[in-house]
């Protein structure tokens, strides 16, 4: 199967060791860092949300209209605007990228962060409004009839948008989260689900509580699989080691100074997380600091279990080929973030990259041989062919 290689659309130079040298929105750094990712490779950015920080929607049309093959992966929290007006985005969106948009919608794992826009419902709350947010922006998309819609959170009658994706039927949508809850929304309605990097044996099981979910919802398909890690490479395995150990050193530093900046989500680090995946990797930061191939946990420790925390450290080779045990699981999306944001993406994209296509590559061409090995009719067409 095809891998997909998703970066970071950061708006700024800053990162959990490193404080931002300019604005909160830097147009140009915003413009290098992307042109860096379509330059070196990747196929995707994602333009993430939170309380304060720059609206990613318009970041990213700046975005899409300079540049001409990088797609993006838009975030989305529903309490922030209607369903009738998200779709509208989003379909303008994707017309100005030429139908390079997916939407990542954020339920939102913690209830401080949620009240500073005013969102008061509670977890579970927040999971039905978005499974009901997500089947309306869905049929916005692609209707052409004007319709009505009455449901627990949202109300509206005789609406139908003027303006479609490019993207027949429509864009495909992403979703996120460890909890059954998210288990069961994100089953149900996403075409691509998205994990934290925990070591190779849990993201199995939850591989499997996604595509049971999605059979619970009578899916005849299961979401794609993303996973996301925190890349440490460098040349040997000893400066990669100790690259690592010196970002750890700086996370810590940082926060210990008072200026570690929030969560993606606004969260204070200090804050003792609420949503379920964050528990997850501070758990398993707890049971052990290594696993698997390159799996290190002291990032995410020295976190708080913030979001995309787990490192893979090792060389170039060392790393493709513990994304290639991911991929093995069933995993095809691959997203990762550096901390020196712009320098790594252009060296996750230079050397690590292209051994994993490589590799997938050559895969799919032998399972591909072995299945018509063992169809005569295939090899008969083939001939033929």
């Amino acid at each position: 199967m095809p891998v997909e290689f998703l970066g970071i659309a950061a708006t700024n130079d800053g990162s959990e060791t490193t404080a931002r040298s300019g604005a909160a929105f830097d147009k140009e750094y915003t413009l290098r860092l992307a042109r860096a990712h379509e330059d070196h490779g990747w196929d995707r950015v994602l333009f993430a949300y939170g309380s304060g920080s720059p609206d990613p929607a318009p970041a990213a049309a700046y975005i899409a209209s300079r540049l001409d093959r990088l797609q993006i992966l838009l975030a989305h929290r529903p309490n922030v605007s209607y369903p009738t007006y998200a779709a509208k985005t989003f379909a303008t969106l994707d017309q100005i990228s030429g139908g390079r948009l997916t939407v990542h919608f954020i339920t939102g794992g913690n209830d401080h962060e949620q009240g500073r826009e005013g969102d008061t419902l509670t977890k579970d709350e927040r999971y039905a409004r978005t499974r009901e947010y997500i089947r309306i922006v869905k049929k916005i998309w692609t209707t052409r009839e004007p319709f009505d819609h009455e449901g627990a959170h949202y109300r509206f009658h005789d609406f139908v948008s003027d303006v479609f994706p490019v993207q027949q039927p429509r864009p495909d949508v992403s979703f996120g989260g460890s909890s059954p809850a998210a288990y069961a929304a994100g089953g149900a309605e996403a075409d691509i689900y998205c994990l934290w990097g925990e070591p190779l044996a849990k993201t199995a099981e939850q591989i499997e509580a996604v595509k049971a979910a999605a059979k619970a919802a009578g899916r005849t398909d299961v979401p794609r699989i993303q996973v996301a890690f925190r890349p440490i490479i460098a040349p040997t395995e000893e400066l990669a080691w100790e690259k690592a150990h010196r970002t750890v050193g700086a996370i810590k530093q940082r926060r210990q100074a008072g200026l570690a900046r929030h969560h993606r989500n606004g969260v204070p680090e200090a804050a003792a997380p609420q949503n379920t995946g964050s528990q997850r990797l501070i758990a398993i930061a707890e049971a052990g600091e290594r696993y698997d191939r390159a799996l290190w946990t002291p990032t995410a420790a020295a976190t708080g279990g913030a979001g995309n925390s787990n490192a893979l450290v090792g060389t170039p080779e060392t790393v493709a080929q513990a994304l290639l045990d991911y991929y093995d699981l069933g995993v095809d999306v691959l997203s990762a973030r550096g901390y020196d944001l712009l320098g790594d993406a252009v060296d996750f994209g230079r050397h690590v990259i292209p051994l994993v296509r490589e590799e997938v590559a050559k895969r799919d061409a032998e399972r591909e041989a072995a299945r018509t090995a063992h169809d005569p009719h295939q090899t008969l067409a083939a001939a033929r062919g």
